[in-house]
């Protein structure tokens, strides 16, 4: 919840940022606190913090206290947010397994076609594609290489900031960065994009929406997971983001047509000598 606070600040007006900015600063003395306390400690006039609660959705100060209460209480730190330490493992299999089937289904209500068409059509055209992700996401990056590189598109994921910049700087017109973050606000990724749309390159974001990565790239493909990344490890949104991928590959497969199936047909007989007999991958 706080991420999503954080992910919403540029689109408040001055006096609603004030508020948000109090709240994530100290989010437990915020749920504690009176609407005039907080409108005194934020600066702002008591309207305003009422104001703030209703843009994000709520219907009022208390119900937004309510459920930020509930978010800042759940989970075990840097674990799992929908988990508790008294829970049985069969508990934590549906509660996981419950958590990430809802996320894929808000993801796939929200995602936009026309994103994922024009994402689609930049990759099946690209001279080359470098895929850029940091820590979790260069997981993720290393997925969409494997996938495309097969199709016969020029493909190289980095996870290392340093290089990401280097191979950048090289980067043209015809080229296309995919690039990687659950949160869109990793400061050395960020330079890299910049980097590369000096140059003309294009870049595909998969991140969150209206993070500073979204608003950089050419087209974004967004997934929004609802964890806060900051305090529990990225699990939802590392499915999401493969799944993206998946949807992407398989869509510049089709674009590229029946000639690919030879490629890929190619691939596979390469790898026959390396399976023991019956196995089947």
């Amino acid at each position: 919840m706080l991420e999503q606070i954080a992910r919403a600040v540029p689109d408040m007006s001055p006096a609603e940022a004030k508020v948000a900015q109090y709240l994530l600063d100290s989010p437990h003395r915020f749920v504690r606190a009176s609407v005039a306390t907080i409108a005194g400690e934020a600066r702002v006039s008591q309207p305003t913090v009422i104001r703030f609660a209703r843009s994000l959705g709520y219907a009022g100060l208390q119900d937004f206290k309510l459920k930020l209460a509930a978010s800042l209480s759940s989970g075990v730190p840097y674990v799992h947010a929908r988990v508790s330490q008294d829970d049985a493992i069969s508990d934590v299999s549906e509660k996981i397994f419950d958590n990430v089937i809802s996320a894929l289904v808000r993801c796939r209500n929200a995602a936009s076609a026309h994103a994922l068409e024009h994402a689609v059509g930049l990759i099946s055209e690209a001279r080359r594609v470098e895929v850029y992700g940091l820590g979790n996401s260069g997981i993720v990056a290393a997925d969409a290489q494997h996938k495309l590189f097969r199709y016969g598109i020029s493909t190289i994921a980095y996870a290392d900031p340093h290089t990401q910049c280097m191979a950048a700087a090289l980067l043209g017109p015809a080229d296309v960065v995919i690039a990687i973050s659950s949160s869109g606000r990793s400061q050395e990724l960020l330079e890299a994009v910049s980097i590369a749309l000096e140059g003309g390159c294009r870049v595909v974001a998969i991140t969150a929406p209206g993070s500073p990565l979204a608003r950089l790239a050419t087209v974004g493909v967004f997934a929004e997971p609802q964890e806060d990344g900051n305090v529990y490890s990225p699990m939802t949104s590392r499915i999401l983001h493969l799944t993206l991928i998946d949807v992407i590959a398989v869509g510049v497969a089709l674009k590229l047509g029946p000639g690919l199936v030879a490629k890929l047909e190619k691939t596979k007989q390469s790898l026959k000598r390396h399976r023991a007999a019956g196995a089947d991958d």
